[in-house]
């Protein structure tokens, strides 16, 4: 065994305290594994040397090929509501739990993998994945990161030498490595509640759960009813996410329940992007043709898998549901109706930080004409906050974005008199996105061997406030005008 391997303890507390949520399984192995990118401050905060993960000895860790003892990678076994669409067996098709660390602030982190080959829950894919969508996940995840939003991150992405089929052709194959809170999620908790009800395990619905309350909502444990406080948490945790993503102009895409976090954390940068030009019906992935996860969307659908979590819920909140359906619905809902108010909370604050202005009703109108100009307008998202700062100014920038000036002149008079703080403003709206053509050129070069662009990005976007002298590529819109298509990447 390497001493990289030798030197580290894996744990998998999921793997003890969950049987019948997994199987055990192993990486495939891949014979020439190359560094194609290593997230060097998060292997810092896991406590690991980044130089050392870079050898050999250290690639062969990543991958999955050298693990310490004592070991046990998984697959876990999830369900899923997909485009509202119920699937009772999904679970890591290409995936695999490594096992948990303790980073050097004490918490516990999953390492996982994701395109490490077929497991018994591929439903007959290759369980592989190409060096473009691994690479967007990086990507995205620092850019979210950077930006405050709470997310899981890559600590490395691996070429595997392999070329694997897709439908654009044979493309270079590639292994990310993910870190996370946990993996737990609302399709877990469906999964589970499905084997509770067939008897198959009439245990493992609390256990689950019991384990979710641990490692996520310790609080939840000292309530009166737990599981409804459980249920409480994750609720608000979600609403106060997707606020976060509304503010920047984040698009998820696949909103499913099997991508809906118990910690709290966004998950799957699949069909994901950053909108431009402003429009609540804007949708990026190529299979969403209803807007299901369009951008204004997202809170209700949000609301809709949380609804589904509380029902997995029930036979816990009410431990003789069969008999009293009622009593138990009757805690949830009123939980599930706290989303709202959550939410609202949360894109309220976010949002007249925008534009440097307090939290009070009369300033919640002034912002939603601004955000009805803006969509007439189509003016940039991101672009348009900064330029809105100079405007407090005394400059000209935002309501050049403007065909009708005077409607906005209108406006901005009104938005002047409240004496609006611009630095406050720069300091919440970022500069730097990962703008999706720019993600796109760097994803396309790296399938052709050239990663610099991609290193590139990366330098940027973990800067998102502070301009930076010759980064003016990167602040600008889509020249081509947008139009952005984004795939799963399966």
């Amino acid at each position: 065994m390497s001493s990289v391997a030798a030197d580290l303890t894996l744990e998998n507390t999921f793997a003890r305290d969950l049987d019948g949520l997994f199987v055990p399984w192993q990486a495939a192995q891949f014979p020439e594994p190359a560094l194609l990118a290593l997230n060097e401050e998060l292997a810092r905060e896991l406590g690991l040397d980044p130089a050392t993960l870079a050898t050999p000895a250290g690639i062969a860790l990543l991958i999955g090929a050298d693990l310490p003892a004592g070991a046990a990678p998984i697959a876990q076994g999830y369900a899923g509501h997909q485009f509202g669409g119920y699937s009772p067996r999904l679970g890591d098709g290409r995936a695999l739990l490594l096992g948990e660390l303790t980073d050097a602030a004490g918490r516990r982190r999953d390492l996982h993998l994701k395109g490490s080959g077929g497991t018994p829950f591929s439903r007959g894919g290759d369980g592989k994945a190409a060096v473009g969508p691994m690479l967007r996940e990086y990507v995205i995840g620092e850019a979210m990161h950077a930006l405050g939003v709470p997310t899981t991150r890559a600590l490395a992405v691996l070429g595997t030498s392999e070329q694997i089929a897709r439908e654009e052709g044979l493309l270079p194959g590639a292994v990310l490595v993910r870190v996370a809170a946990s993996h737990l999620r609302v399709g877990s908790f469906q999964y589970a509640a499905a084997m509770t009800a067939a008897k198959k395990d009439p245990t493992i619905l609390r256990r689950l759960a019991d384990y979710a309350i641990a490692r996520h909502h310790p609080a939840a444990a000292e309530a009166d009813q737990p599981y409804v406080a459980l249920l409480e948490a994750v609720t608000q945790r979600q609403a106060e996410l997707v606020a976060r993503w509304m503010c920047l102009g984040f698009v998820h895409g696949v909103m499913n329940t099997d991508n809906v976090t118990i910690s709290g954390e966004t998950i799957d940068y699949g069909p994901c992007a950053f909108m431009e030009g402003y429009d609540p019906g804007t949708v990026f992935s190529s299979i969403d043709h209803a807007g299901r996860y369009a951008y204004a969307n997202q809170p209700p659908i949000t609301l809709w898998n949380l609804s589904r979590f509380a029902e997995s819920l029930l036979p816990l909140v009410n431990e003789d549901v069969d008999e009293d359906q009622e009593a138990a619905v009757a805690k949830v809902v009123p939980v599930l109706d706290t989303f709202a108010d959550h939410f609202a909370a949360a894109w309220r604050a976010g949002m007249l930080a925008k534009v440097g202005l307090a939290d009070t009703g009369d300033n919640v109108e002034l912002l939603q004409e601004l955000l009805a100009l803006m969509q007439t307008a189509r003016v940039d998202w991101t672009s348009f906050w900064r330029a809105l700062a100079q405007d407090a100014r005394g400059g000209t920038v935002a309501r050049d974005m403007f065909l009708a000036r005077e409607d906005f002149d209108a406006w901005a008079t009104r938005w002047l008199d409240r004496k609006p703080d611009a630095e406050a403003m720069d300091a919440v709206n970022p500069v730097y996105i990962p703008r999706n053509h720019k993600v796109q050129e760097a994803l396309d070069a790296a399938t052709t061997g050239d990663l610099g662009p991609v290193t590139r990005l990366i330098e940027v976007i973990r800067e998102p406030y502070v301009v930076r002298p010759g980064l003016e590529a990167y602040a600008e819109p889509d020249p081509n005008g947008g139009g952005y298509v984004t795939f799963c990447g399966t």
